[in-house]
C-alpha cells in the first residue's frame, strides 16, 4: 500500500515539477483550458460571436504547447544554459502568438458566415505543425545518450501518453462521482456545465501528467528515470512479440488469399474498404516494426524480416487498385489520402530493408514531409482534387456539348448513364469541396437537384443511386408557422413570395416615390438571407437579418428537438427605412449547427413581405 501511495503521489509531483520543466507549454495548456471553459459558460448563441476567436486561440495554443514541448526539449538537451531555455519558452509564447494573428486576419472564412470561422485548410496546416512538433520532440528525445534511439524515445512518449491518460480518466471518473452525488442528494438544480469543467480540468491535469512523466533531458545530466521511462516491460513485450506479432502475420496470410482471390475472380471490392484495410495493414505494420526493434526473440527477427516485404507485396496490387479508381472517378481526397499513405508506406518499407533500425528517423521525416506537403497550395489535399475533377467535369462537359463559351448549356438529348452519373458524381465533390478556385460557370447551388436539372437538362444521376453529402454531427432550430391570426392593418401592400429556395427572388411595386424592387435570395453555401429593396434603382435597403436570427437563436437554440411552432411573432420580422415600413412574415426557418466544424447553415423560407410607403 506505501508503495502504491509513493507511486501515485510521485506522479503528481512531476506534474507539478512539469510547470518547472516545461513552462511555456503548460501555461499554453492552461490557457487552452480558460478558453475551453469560457465557451462553456457562454451558451452557443452568446458564443457565435466569438466563435473565431474562439478558435483561433484553441488551435494557437495548442500548437505552442507542443512546439514549445520540442523546443524546450532541444534547448535543454543540446545546450543546458540559462539563455537557451529562456529562448525556447519565448519561442513558444512567440509562436503561439503568431500562430493566432495569422488564423485570426489570414485563416479565417468570412463569406458567407455571419461571423467567421477557421478554414478547414488553415487548421489542417496547424495540425500539421503539431505534427511536426510532436515528431521534432521524439527524435530530440532520442538523441542525448548511444543507447537511446527513436524507438525508444517514441515508446517512451507512447507510455507517457497512456499513463497520464489512465490518472486522468481517474480523476474524471472520480470527481465526476463526486459532484454526481452532490447533485443527487443536496442540490439537484445544479447545471450540467460543471461536469464540462471537471472534463476540461481533468484534461489539462492529465497534459501536466503527460509532461511531467518525461525524465530530466538536460545535457550533462544522467537521470536514472531516463531507462525506466524508455523501457518496455515485461507485459508490453508480451504484447507486441506474443500477440500482436501473430495477429499481424494471420492478417497478412488473410491478405495473400485475398488478392488470390480477386486474382481469379476480377471482382474488386469497395475500394474504400480496399484501401482502408490495406492502409491500416502497413501503418499498424510499420509501427509494430518499430517497437519490436530491440526484442530479441525468434518471432521478433523473423517478423522485422518478413514484415517489410510482405507490406511491399500486397502494397504494389493496391498501387493497381488506385490506378483503376483513379481511371474511374479521377482524384477525389479519398483516393489522394490514399496515395499519400501508399507512398509513405512503400518508401517505409524499403527503408526499414535497407537501413533497419538506423531509419527510422528518416521515416519519421518522411511523414513530416508528406503532411506539410499535403496542405501546400496547388498539390494539397484541398487544390489538387479540386483541380483534378474540375478537369474531369469540363472534359466531361465539351464531350456532350454542355459548356459552351464558358456557359453551363442544357443537354439537348439524354446523355448515357455513364455519363451523367460522372457529372453529377464531379459535381458532387465540388460542391461540397469548400475551395475558392472553383470555375466561373460552376454553380455554388448545383447540390439543389432543380438548379442542377436547369442547368445540364437532365436530372442527377448517383452511382448508388443516393446523393452523397459530408457527413456531420449537427443541432438545429427549426420553426415553422402556426395557425394565428396577424393584424396587418398598418401595410398598404402584401408581396406574396414563391419560395425561400436558393435563387434570388424578386417583386416590383410602385408607390408615390417610384418603382421599387424586392430582391430576396439566401447566399448559396450556407443559406445567409439576403435583403434588399431598390428605389428607382437606388439601393435603399440592405440587410441579412443578423438582429433577427440573433433572437432568434437567443429564444430558440439550435438542440436535437422536434419541429416548434413558436408564436406569430417570432416568425416576423420588422424592418423600416426612411420611405417604408416593411414586415418580413415567415413559412419556416431551419438553422443548423454543424459541431465538426462550428459552423451554422440556414433555410429561411419567407412566406408575405408586408409594406406601408411612410408619408
Amino acid at each position: 500500500m506505501n508503495t502504491f501511495i509513493k507511486s501515485v503521489s510521485q506522479v503528481f509531483r512531476n506534474a507539478l515539477r512539469a510547470f518547472k520543466t516545461f513552462p511555456a507549454a503548460n501555461t499554453a495548456a492552461l490557457g487552452f483550458a480558460l478558453v475551453t471553459m469560457i465557451r462553456i459558460q457562454l451558451d452557443w448563441p452568446a458564443q457565435e460571436a466569438y466563435n473565431l476567436l474562439f478558435n483561433c486561440l484553441h488551435w494557437a495554443l495548442a500548437f505552442g504547447a507542443v512546439f514549445s514541448l520540442a523546443a524546450i526539449t532541444t534547448a535543454q538537451s543540446r545546450f543546458n544554459t540559462g539563455k537557451a531555455f529562456l529562448i525556447a519558452n519565448l519561442a513558444g509564447a512567440a509562436v503561439t502568438l503568431f500562430t493566432f494573428l495569422i488564423l485570426y486576419f489570414f485563416g479565417a472564412e468570412v463569406a458567407g458566415t455571419r461571423y467567421g470561422t477557421v478554414t478547414a485548410l488553415a487548421a489542417a496546416r496547424v495540425s500539421v505543425g503539431i505534427l511536426l512538433s510532436l515528431v521534432g520532440f521524439i527524435i530530440v528525445t532520442g538523441l542525448p545518450s548511444e543507447k537511446s534511439g527513436f524507438d525508444r524515445s517514441f515508446f517512451m512518449a507512447e507510455k507517457a501518453f497512456f499513463i497520464a491518460l489512465l490518472y486522468g480518466l481517474v480523476i474524471l471518473a472520480g470527481a465526476s462521482g463526486v459532484v454526481r452525488a452532490f447533485q443527487a442528494l443536496l442540490y439537484q438544480e445544479m447545471s450540467g456545465k460543471v461536469y464540462q469543467y471537471i472534463l476540461t480540468l481533468a484534461g489539462f491535469l492529465t497534459f501536466t501528467i503527460f509532461t511531467g512523466y518525461f525524465p530530466d533531458f538536460r545535457k550533462g545530466q544522467q537521470d536514472e528515470h531516463l531507462a525506466i521511462a524508455e523501457k518496455q516491460p515485461r507485459f508490453i513485450e508480451v504484447l507486441f512479440g506474443g500477440i500482436m506479432i501473430p495477429i499481424v502475420l494471420a492478417l497478412t496470410a488473410v491478405l495473400f488469399a485475398w488478392i488470390g482471390q480477386i486474382i481469379f475472380t476480377r471482382e474488386w471490392p469497395s475500394f474504400l474498404m480496399l484501401s482502408g484495410i490495406a492502409t491500416s495493414y502497413a501503418v499498424f505494420g510499420i509501427w509494430l516494426h518499430i517497437m519490436v526493434t530491440r526484442q530479441q526473440s525468434a518471432i521478433a527477427k523473423f517478423y522485422r524480416k518478413f514484415y517489410p516485404l510482405a507490406a511491399l507485396i500486397i502494397l504494389i496490387f493496391e498501387l493497381w487498385a488506385l490506378v483503376l479508381r483513379l481511371n474511374e472517378s479521377g482524384l477525389k481526397l479519398a483516393e489522394y489520402s490514399f496515395a499519400v499513405i501508399w507512398i509513405f508506406s512503400v518508401v517505409a518499407a524499403v527503408l526499414l530493408l535497407w537501413k533497419k533500425e538506423i531509419s527510422h528517423n528518416f521515416i519519421a521525416l518522411l511523414l513530416c514531409a508528406l503532411a506539410v506537403f499535403s496542405v501546400l497550395p496547388m498539390v494539397g489535399y484541398l487544390d489538387l482534387p479540386v483541380s483534378m475533377q474540375v478537369s474531369r467535369l469540363e472534359k466531361l462537359l465539351l464531350q456532350e456539348d454542355l459548356l459552351q463559351n464558358g456557359e453551363l448549356v442544357a443537354a439537348v438529348s439524354l446523355p448515357e448513364v455513364k455519363v451523367r452519373q460522372a457529372i453529377t458524381d464531379a459535381v458532387n465533390f465540388l460542391v461540397y469541396a469548400n475551395s475558392d478556385k472553383l470555375p466561373v460557370w460552376f454553380a455554388a447551388n448545383l447540390s439543389d437537384s432543380s438548379v442542377f436539372k436547369k442547368k445540364f437538362g437532365f436530372e442527377p444521376a448517383f452511382v448508388s443511386g443516393v446523393p452523397a453529402s459530408p457527413p456531420t454531427s449537427y443541432l438545429s432550430t427549426s420553426l415553422a408557422m402556426s395557425n394565428e391570426a396577424l393584424d396587418v392593418s398598418t401595410y398598404r401592400w402584401a408581396i406574396l413570395m414563391q419560395s425561400g429556395g436558393k435563387d434570388s427572388t424578386t417583386a416590383v411595386f410602385t408607390g408615390n416615390r417610384g418603382n421599387y424592387l424586392i430582391q430576396w435570395s439566401l447566399e448559396p453555401k450556407t443559406g445567409m438571407p439576403i435583403f434588399n429593396i431598390k428605389l428607382n434603382d437606388n439601393l435603399i435597403l440592405e440587410d441579412k437579418l443578423n438582429a433577427y436570427l440573433d433572437r432568434l437563436l437567443a429564444a430558440y437554440p439550435p438542440s436535437q428537438a422536434d419541429t416548434v411552432f413558436p408564436p406569430i411573432a417570432d416568425m416576423c420580422f420588422a424592418l423600416e427605412t426612411p420611405e417604408l415600413n416593411i414586415l418580413l412574415v415567415f413559412r419556416s426557418i431551419n438553422i443548423n449547427l454543424d459541431l465538426t466544424t462550428d459552423t451554422m447553415t440556414y433555410w429561411l423560407e419567407i412566406g408575405t413581405i408586408y409594406i406601408s410607403e411612410k408619408p
